[in-house]
């Protein structure tokens, strides 16, 4: 994440498929302040696996729609079963759009949330990647623990 200057990384398993996705508020939060070694600590330990994504097929009002609602910043983007085609960042949309609806919706990506956060809550077996727009009996879960 350093060396590349990102805030957050796709993990993948069999170097397409999306599993998880690893945050530096996932670093911060779960490494650092959970105690764990950084050095010994895998990233399957501490990546987020209940992810969102879209695929190249959504434009990007989906795109910011689903930011807002998920409250992310970046969304994987995904092609056939849940192969890893890319990342789109909030900030490849407001570079691709200059509309006041831009500045609103990430507006209201920043805003906390209205509840409380669990930590760990997607931990439990697994990792699921929600595509929008698809119904939960679609929605791929692409690895299990065992």
């Amino acid at each position: 994440m350093q060396e590349e200057d990102v805030g957050s990384l796709p993990v993948v398993e069999d170097g397409v498929r999306l599993v998880g996705i690893v945050t530096d508020r996932d670093v911060a939060l779960r490494v650092v302040g959970g105690g764990l070694d950084p050095e010994g600590t895998r990233v399957s330990d501490v990546a987020s696996t209940d992810v969102v994504a879209l695929t190249p097929e959504h434009d990007l009002d989906e795109a910011l729609q689903l930011m807002a609602r998920a409250q992310v910043r970046r969304l994987p983007i995904v092609v056939r079963e849940n192969e890893l085609g890319g990342m789109l960042a909030q900030a490849d949309v407001a570079r691709a759009t200059k509309e006041k609806t831009t500045g609103e919706v990430i507006e209201a990506i920043s805003q906390p949330p209205g509840g409380p956060r669990v930590a760990g809550s997607d931990a439990g077996g697994g990792s699921t990647v929600g595509v929008a727009g698809e119904s939960a009996s679609e929605q791929h879960r692409p690895h299990e623990e065992s």
